[in-house]
């Protein structure tokens, strides 16, 4: 009998034994899940003109951990930041940029790629607005109170967008100037849909499908300039950042072979964005 109750005893304890092994186990392979990606706060441009369905698998390839892209205005993907909600931006506001590096919730930034902005248009252009200068550009819509839609959502194009009424002058208002509070895309839906005109990035334009009746009006000015940027959220602020991968991604970004992946992005045989490290040959 008592070696019957040891036996039983002994299988009692290998068992427990072999759950205890596999739970850890099994934690042990959530926690490393856990930290097979991360998670960039990035803009809607990035996202809707196609850029990051063509990077991330190649990022994930060099790397090997996913990507997870959050896409939003510049301005809520620094508020994520601010929150410790990202681990890196990749973000088109250079002087919000800069000062969520003053606040001390950016590590460091990194110009990655650029390219330009551009008004669009009816192509019956009631405005007259079409030509290489946006200040005149703007001017003309004001003045004729063409209708005008905006993102009006604190992203990088919108703060690009007001930077240039204020350089020309004019606070726009009434009922011919329509925020949407969206994203590129659906603000280019907008203005499709009421004849308007809207501020739009270029990689987003080449990617969208729904111009209706929409043309490029205005471009060329150097005032137009779109620059990109990278930085990893300070871990010494919130430390569940993925430091040590989010630091691998912005080096992937801004290496050869990253630069390279931006510059191979087309649609149609057109370039979208242009690496700042990086050109063909």
């Amino acid at each position: 009998m008592e070696h019957r109750i040891a036996r039983h005893l002994s299988r009692f304890a290998t068992a427990w034994i072999v759950a205890a092994v596999v739970a850890g186990c099994l934690i042990a392979t959530r926690e490393a899940n856990a930290q097979d990606f991360i998670t960039v706060a990035s803009t809607t441009s990035t996202e809707q003109s196609g850029l990051f369905k063509h990077l991330l698998p190649e990022a994930k390839k060099a790397l090997g951990f996913d990507i997870r892209v959050v896409a939003v205005g510049t301005g809520q993907a620094l508020d994520m930041g601010r929150r410790g909600d990202a681990d890196v931006e990749f973000v088109h506001d250079k002087a919000a940029e800069e000062k969520f590096l003053a606040e001390g919730f950016g590590v460091k930034r990194f110009d990655v790629m650029y390219n330009d902005f551009i008004i669009v248009g009816p192509k019956s252009d009631p405005a007259d607005a079409k030509g290489n200068d946006v200040i005149a550009g703007l001017r003309k819509i004001a003045a004729a109170r063409a209708p005008f839609a905006s993102r009006g959502d604190k992203s990088g194009t919108d703060a690009a967008e007001k930077r240039y009424w204020k350089a020309a002058g004019i606070e726009p208002k009434g009922a011919w100037y329509r925020e949407t509070g969206s994203g590129m895309g659906p603000t280019l839906n907008t203005a499709a849909g009421m004849d308007a005109y809207a501020l739009c990035d270029r990689g987003t334009w080449v990617s969208f499908k729904n111009r209706e009746d929409l043309v490029i009006l205005v471009e060329g000015d150097k005032k137009l300039f779109n620059q990109y940027g990278v930085m990893l959220v300070n871990p010494a602020k919130h430390p569940y950042v993925k430091k040590d991968l989010g630091q691998k991604f912005i080096d992937w970004l801004i290496s050869p072979e990253g630069q390279r992946a931006i510059a191979d992005y087309r649609i149609d045989g057109q370039q979208l964005f242009f690496p700042n490290y990086w050109a063909a040959g």
